[in-house]
């Protein structure tokens, strides 16, 4: 995986954050197009060529996320 793209990725969501929040038996992904655009990014990365088992990217409330969002892992198992 390339490590540089992810980073940029991250650092994208640290400007355009998205709110994910469980609502009853779902759960709600909300952000501007630069937000999904990053989250895209960062899927793409762990489909490629080159990811590993185990590769994952945690998206921290108050950071990538908003601070009410709850905490988000998405990894490639």
């Amino acid at each position: 995986m390339n490590y540089d793209l992810a980073m940029m990725a991250l650092e994208g969501l640290t400007r355009s954050p998205l709110s994910i929040r469980s609502a009853g038996n779902e759960i709600v992904i909300e952000g501007s197009a630069d937000a999904f655009k990053h989250l895209a990014r960062l899927c793409l990365l762990l489909g490629g060529e080159g990811s590993q088992s185990s590769d994952g990217f945690e998206l921290q409330s108050g950071i990538h996320a908003t601070q009410e969002s709850v905490a988000v892992t998405i990894r490639r198992p």
